[in-house]
């Protein structure tokens, strides 16, 4: 199993603006082909930020099997979100994305029926049987369970398939604790950032890359960060962090992800549509508070001169217009 690590996109789902918010294969797999020529180097559709939780069997289906015909013949790994609260769910999902030729699955700690250690191994037994790596999403703030070291790791040792962690609990302690003692598995374990704005500090501690929501409008900005670092280039890749931080912040504090990140988006040009509800589409002052630190973003990569994404430039146009 080989290490997987780099800038991973956290792909949004583009709807269709009709009455029942269909899923835009059409522009699916546009933004796989922007992936593509990006450097990114993995994409996770059907995330949190792929709107999962709002998607129909058939459409978790059309999404991911699209991107996976999309990004055949292309550098880029596919990764699907496959986790639930029911294991026989997430069973379900993880042994489909194996069969439409996924390279590894995301897949989230069970949620709101709060497992107990014991239970979280048996889950994860059943899901371990796929054969495909898996990298485990600890995200307590959505899931009301925060997976510690001992259960992390002991999970891992149990479970071969379990290929990595996208760390989303914001604690630097346990996260630096996960990546030492993952160290001495003896096999590939990759420890991803959650959280853009905490992607340096992870880095720093020997993170291999970051899941990110910023990615979907600046892939090659995140790509640099992480490639910056990973040649131990610090100094650029302090730089890249200290002029996107406040606007990695905001995607995540302005509202539920992905509406941000889609308000960004269709501001640029690529129009993915509207979030589907129970989400809603930002108030227009917090959508003017996101826009205005995307300019001051724009404004200090500028200063430091360091190259960015057209899509940003088009944002740029759209907001002087």
């Amino acid at each position: 199993m080989k290490l997987l690590k780099g800038s991973v996109a956290a792909l949004v789902t583009p709807f269709v603006d009709d009455a029942e918010q269909s899923v835009n294969r059409e522009k699916l797999a546009e933004l796989v082909k922007l992936h593509a020529g990006s450097n990114t180097a993995a994409i996770v559709p059907c995330g949190t930020t792929g709107e999962s939780p709002t998607l129909l069997d058939e459409e978790w289906d059309a999404v991911v099997s699209t991107v996976i015909e999309v990004a055949r013949n292309t550098h880029l790994k596919v990764i699907p979100g496959t986790g639930s609260n029911s294991t026989r769910e997430a069973l379900r999902l993880t042994e489909r994305a194996a069969e439409l030729g996924a390279d590894a699955c995301l897949v989230v700690t069970p949620y709101y029926n709060r497992p107990s250690p014991e239970g979280m191994l048996a889950h994860f037994q059943e899901l371990d049987k796929v054969g495909i790596p898996l990298i485990l999403y600890n995200i307590p703030s959505r899931t009301g369970i925060d997976l510690g070291a001992d259960l992390i790791m002991e999970l891992c040792e149990k479970r071969p398939s379990i290929a990595g962690l996208k760390a989303s609990n914001g604690d630097l302690d346990q996260i630096t604790e996960v990546i030492y003692r993952s160290s001495q598995l003896g096999r590939p374990f990759s420890v991803f950032s959650g959280d853009d704005s905490l992607t340096l500090p992870i880095l720093s501690v020997g993170g291999v890359g970051v899941i990110s929501v910023a990615a979907n409008i600046m892939p090659q900005v995140m790509n640099e960060l992480v490639a910056s670092a990973m040649r131990s280039d610090w100094e650029q890749s302090r730089l890249i962090m200290h002029a996107i931080h406040g606007f990695c912040r905001a995607l995540l504090k302005l509202g539920s992800n992905p509406a941000p990140i889609k308000s960004v988006m269709n501001r640029a040009g690529i129009k993915v549509g509207s979030c589907r509800k129970p989400l809603v589409d930002l108030s227009e002052d917090k959508a003017a508070t996101l826009f205005s630190e995307l300019q001051m973003m724009l404004t200090r990569l500028s200063t430091q001169h360091i190259p960015y994404d057209e899509i940003l430039t088009k944002f740029n146009d759209n907001a002087v217009e």
